[in-house]
């Protein structure tokens, strides 16, 4: 597909949750790569023990950046087998909006995103889409994480 039959598909889904993921365990080995990664090694996401008796969670929980950063993995933008519109060579994290943390992800959770389309629009030989994106925590009323992503889509 050429840039301007997506655009007008994507102009045309503005408002509709066009994806949902599968379900994603939060394991404690997880945040520990993340806090690796980061330096970021706060104990109340690294030392369940302390977790445990201090928390008010009652256990460790995961970075909020790390919930952030899961997006492009959750989204399906990181298969190149699978590209996320017809015609699509690059997309490009161009940034964020707005961003909340609404909600502790305990470890042992499960999370899953949704997105759905804010905005679309031609800039520079590109489409830049906007989406909302909302981690759902399982049996849990409050999301994780809302945040409004932009990316710019190359052919």
């Amino acid at each position: 597909m050429a840039l301007a039959e997506v655009l007008s598909d994507l102009q045309a889904k503005v408002g509709e949750e066009i994806h949902v993921s599968d379900w994603l365990p939060v394991t404690q080995e997880l945040i520990d790569m993340f806090a690796n990664a980061t330096g970021d090694k706060q104990w109340i996401h690294i030392d369940p023990e302390r977790a445990k008796a201090e928390s008010p969670y009652g256990c460790t929980i995961a970075h909020g950046y790390l919930t952030l950063s899961l997006y492009p993995m959750l989204r399906g933008l990181v298969d190149a087998q699978e590209p996320l519109f017809p015609g699509v060579q690059n997309v490009i994290n161009y940034g964020m909006n707005k961003l909340r943390f609404t909600n502790a992800v305990k470890v042992g959770s499960k999370i899953r995103a949704h997105c759905t389309i804010l905005a679309a629009e031609e800039v520079k030989n590109s489409i830049q889409l906007t989406e909302q994106y909302t981690v759902e925590i399982k049996d849990q009323e409050r999301p994780a994480c809302v945040a409004e992503c932009i990316m710019r889509l190359y052919f």
